[in-house]
């Protein structure tokens, strides 16, 4: 399994305020590359939608940042939360978010483990420095293209 305490990628990219970043979401590779133009800066283990029926299927399309984001949330429906949320659709219905945690914010592991496979309700899922890391620099507003 992927290390979910771990960076996907090595050091992470300095972004700076005027750099045209974007952010492109592969379902088929469930990787999320951070692009500046056209170029990959960096790349992130992720896992989308398990995509069984349509609630719990990614959205594909172009959606944005949106200005919603937190260092923690937790689902009773779910009885899953995560860690350094971002909206990207709906404010606050689909998100880039750490590795599911319980209630008392410990990972679930069984679920930590699928991370690399298709395994959400619906978010996009990533390791927890990854998504302190996307929660920390990328700004509202940024271009999330996922497909």
């Amino acid at each position: 399994p992927i290390d979910w305490n771990a960076s996907s990628d090595g050091e992470y990219p300095d972004i700076q305020e005027d750099d045209d970043i974007w952010i492109d979401v592969s379902i088929p590779d469930q990787k999320v590359y951070i692009k500046k133009d056209q170029d990959t800066v960096y790349t992130m283990n992720a896992s989308s939608g398990i995509g069984t029926t349509e609630d719990n299927d990614t959205p594909t399309g172009t959606y944005y940042v949106e200005p919603e984001r937190g260092e923690w949330f937790y689902s009773p429906t779910y009885e899953e939360g995560a860690e350094y949320w971002v909206s990207w659709k709906n404010h606050g219905e689909y998100l880039f978010h750490s590795v599911p945690m319980n209630k008392d914010q410990e990972v679930i592991e069984s679920e930590a483990k699928k991370l690399g496979n298709k395994a959400s309700h619906g978010c996009i899922r990533l390791s927890i420095p990854d998504a302190k890391w996307l929660y920390d620099h990328i700004p509202t507003g940024t271009k999330v293209v996922i497909g």
